[in-house]
């Protein structure tokens, strides 16, 4: 089955950044697409950014000019840059296939505040 390893989250003042990773194991990596979620405390779980197997990308409106979703197939290694970070941005951010399994990893915590 898919296994899914997020990292690289922590706590950063409002503008700085940081960047996640998740490494993907259980599928043939190049041959799909992979999305970034998001969920805030009381808040349903959000779909954030995708990178499809040709490397196209999409984003939520509200991370879009901030975020930057890239791959890294030989490392079978999906990445989200977060730049100019917000408060709002506070959540567990998590990775996926496109579409997600019914499996989920534990997420990196991100937190943004001063």
């Amino acid at each position: 089955q898919v296994l899914l390893v997020e990292s690289g989250g922590g706590w950063v003042q409002p503008g700085g950044s940081l960047r996640l990773s998740c490494v993907v194991s259980g599928t043939i990596f190049r041959f799909i697409s992979m999305d970034w979620y998001r969920q805030a405390p009381g808040k349903r779980r959000e779909w954030v950014a995708r990178i499809t197997t040709g490397g196209d990308t999409n984003y939520v409106d509200s991370v879009k000019g901030r975020f930057t979703i890239s791959r890294d197939n030989a490392k079978n290694t999906v990445s989200l840059q977060m730049n100019s970070l917000k408060p709002e941005d506070t959540a567990v951010y998590y990775c996926n296939k496109a579409p997600p399994s019914g499996s989920w990893g534990q997420g990196t915590q991100v937190t943004v505040s001063s």
